[in-house]
């Protein structure tokens, strides 16, 4: 898992119009990725809107994937909780579920100290059998995990990684000096995957891939074979795509996207909610000007 790289899905969790996961759905979603390209998947993120589901659901939800991914590719489960206690017991099962790997969030509304930060991450790589993958996305939690936490963490034998979803390259900048054989980055920003693969990413924690994830791949695939002229007119190619899916909160825009296209990612958990009207007739026309089908019955 150390080694892995390229683009990893932040898979949608497709629910039916009751909220119930529709898990049908979710088996043919993982098919498609991996018929596409998708490196690896990870269920239980931020896009799948874990937020607003409970742990049973999530299990039965990471089960349905791990099951029928059956190894064709890895599959990490997002583990966060701002309950240093319940991100631990989530690593734990997870990690018993067979998960590749495990992404930890940084606590959301219950702040800490830089040593209670450390803590907070050192409890789930102590005691999980597979590895974590640190999420610095102070957007949501309201905090980063200092770049010296990271260092301090970076060393530790079962941290594999950081998803960097801050949007501030000076920030990557710092937690590039820790990379190593054992320690690696993802992007979690799509609009910057290549500028952060000049620092030394291995890939891209995907939101867009849902869409596009042929593209990603390929793009992440020229940039690590050193097509990087290549990779980079992909990324701007697409970039008015990528903003796009973040007009509105994650994962609003990126299912709305999906419905269109005809990939059935369902309904929203509240409080996520239908696109405001205006939005959503900029969304159809960008997702024409880049290419992507917009069916006439999802109108």
């Amino acid at each position: 898992m150390k080694k892995l790289t390229g683009s990893i899905v932040a898979l949608v969790t497709p629910f039916h119009e009751d909220g119930s996961v529709d898990f049908a759905r979710l088996r043919e979603l993982c098919d498609w990725h991996i018929a596409n390209g998708t490196d690896a998947i990870l269920a239980l993120g931020t896009t799948g809107e874990t937020a607003s589901t409970s742990l049973e659901e999530d299990i039965k939800t990471l089960e349905c994937v791990i099951d029928h991914v059956n190894g064709r590719v890895p599959v990490i489960a997002g583990a966060g909780s701002n309950s240093s206690e319940m991100q631990k017991h989530k690593s734990v099962i997870y990690s018993q579920m067979g998960a590749s790997a495990l992404l930890c969030i940084s606590p959301y509304y219950v702040k800490t100290n830089e040593e209670g930060m450390y803590r907070h991450f050192m409890m789930s790589a102590d005691a999980a059998t597979a590895p974590i993958i640190l999420y610095n996305v102070p957007g949501r939690t309201g905090c980063k995990i200092s770049p010296d936490v990271v260092r301090r963490l970076s060393v530790h034998p079962n941290v594999m990684a950081i998803k960097e979803a801050s949007g501030d390259i000076g920030y990557a900048m710092k937690v590039a000096r820790y990379l190593s054989d054992d320690f690696t980055m993802y992007s979690g920003n799509d609009d910057i995957t290549i500028p952060l693969m000049s620092l030394g990413a291995s890939g891209v924690i995907s939101v867009w891939a849902n869409v596009m994830p042929r593209t990603v791949h390929d793009m992440v695939t020229d940039y690590l074979a050193g097509r990087h002229e290549k990779a980079l007119q992909t990324q701007l190619r697409y970039l008015d795509l990528i903003n796009a899916l973040f007009m509105e909160v994650n994962p609003i825009p990126v299912k709305t996207a999906m419905n269109l296209m005809g990939l059935q990612a369902g309904h929203f958990r509240m409080p996520m909610y239908p696109m405001a009207p205006e939005n959503l007739g900029r969304l159809k026309r960008i997702m024409r000007e880049a290419g992507l089908p917009v069916q006439e019955a999802a109108e």
